[in-house]
């Protein structure tokens, strides 16, 4: 799995320009990794882009 510094985050447009209140992404080929923006040196957890993908429309639906 790659590393924290090897993946290429991004955050949400709809995130405060603060940057203390977000979580953020990077996708690979096999996964989806999250991680919290507001301690970055923390490991991320990495899901499955299936699960994402059931994740994100869950939360949509919401």
């Amino acid at each position: 799995m790659s590393t924290s510094r090897e993946l290429a985050w991004f955050k949400s447009s709809y995130s405060g320009s603060s940057g203390d209140d977000c979580v953020e992404v990077a996708v690979t080929e096999q996964d989806v990794c999250v991680r919290d923006s507001k301690d970055v040196t923390r490991p991320h957890i990495a899901v499955g882009r299936e699960e994402w993908s059931r994740f994100v429309g869950f939360v949509a639906q919401a």
